[in-house]
């Protein structure tokens, strides 16, 4: 299991930063909030393809299209980070 968190200096994730965790059943995007949060679950089955935005400066966002569970886009990653995600879901997918 592995677990992704974004940068606090990124809007929307100042207070309570968002975090995509990676195991053995699926990718989970945690969006922590002051009196709930949001938490999305989405299996390898159903991944479709995984995109990355890297800018040239700032932050980097993953974006994970799926069938039928809708797509998980999360901001406020370092490059090494998305990339590495990235590799990991395909590796599960593939």
């Amino acid at each position: 299991m592995e677990t992704f968190t974004a940068s606090r200096l990124t809007g929307g994730n100042r207070v309570f930063p968002s975090k995509i965790i990676i195991d053995e059943q699926g990718v989970t995007l945690k969006d922590p909030g002051l009196f709930s949060g949001k938490e999305k679950t989405v299996p390898f089955s159903r991944i479709s393809s995984v995109n990355i935005d890297c800018p040239f400066i700032g932050f980097s966002t993953i974006i994970i299209e799926t069938t039928g569970e809708g797509r998980i886009a999360s901001q406020g990653f370092s490059k090494a980070d998305v990339t590495r995600m990235k590799e990991i879901i395909l590796k599960k997918i593939g």
